[in-house]
């Protein structure tokens, strides 16, 4: 968890992610990302505020990484970057927490999602991170770097558009150009796609094939159910990986194009 606080968090932070970040505010999170100057992926989060910060629901792995990168573009801006020491609860099907309990807000990206929480507490549970990681491959989520690769994703690919990652409005930020161009000139040839199988869906980095042509990859999975990066124009045909047939289940929220 990283904590950025100073006058000029705000804008600081809104010059370099994804996503409009003056939407951010108590009770309402907003999902970004932050990319190369070339428009690839490096990492995602979710961000929530209170009256003095601005905290950033990352990946462990990725915490000292972001917390360089932000400090590189620091400058003269008025901004303070520091750790968080607080836990990551996610809940669905009932209502979040009352208030009290700690940062709460809807998960940005759908719905059915559910709600987020960052807590120094830990709350009652009466599910595991294997069931909410079950409910997300459902929904079609991707779960930062076990389905995104770094510096080579692009946004588009793994539904920011449409989950709500991407603002097309408040202007410039790292990445931009090519984020928008991918979008605007219909380049999309490949879609992070949840897939199931009969058994257990194959590892992480298997290739998929349809027939003897590679058409993709496995990403992450669990169960009969997983994430698979896929060319758009297999997506109809018989797909296998490892020998495992697979069925493409394509979410009512993705497009399949870009635009």
């Amino acid at each position: 968890m990283l904590a950025i606080s100073g006058a000029d968090r705000v804008a600081f932070l809104n010059g370099l992610v994804s996503n409009d970040v003056a939407q951010v505010a108590p009770g309402r999170a907003v999902w970004a990302a932050l990319l190369t100057p070339q428009g690839k992926y490096l990492a995602d989060f979710f961000i929530y505020a209170d009256v003095e910060r601005l905290l950033l629901e990352c990946e462990a792995g990725q915490r000292d990484m972001l917390a360089q990168k932000f400090g590189r573009f620091r400058l003269r801006a008025d901004v303070m970057i520091s750790s968080a020491a607080l836990a990551v609860f996610a809940g669905w099907d009932g209502a979040p927490p009352a208030d009290g309990a700690g940062f709460v807000a809807a998960d940005p990206r759908l719905p059915d999602a559910g709600w987020r929480m960052l807590t120094a507490d830990t709350p009652a549970m009466t599910a595991s991170f294997e069931d909410w990681d079950w409910h997300r491959l459902a929904l079609g989520l991707p779960d930062g770097t076990r389905d995104l690769e770094m510096e080579k994703t692009v946004l588009l690919e793994a539904g920011f558009d449409e989950l709500n990652g991407i603002s097309w409005t408040k202007g410039c930020y790292m990445g931009q150009e090519l984020t928008a161009r991918t979008r605007y000139r219909g380049l999309l040839k490949r879609r992070l796609l949840p897939v199931t199988a009969a058994g257990d869906v194959p590892q992480h980095g298997t290739p998929v094939f349809s027939g003897a042509r590679e058409v993709g990859e496995m990403r992450s999975g669990r169960g009969e159910i997983g994430l698979a990066l896929l060319r758009l124009d297999a997506i109809g045909e018989a797909l296998t990986a490892a020998g495992t047939a697979l069925r493409v289940e394509v979410p009512a929220w993705a497009r399949l194009s870009a635009g």
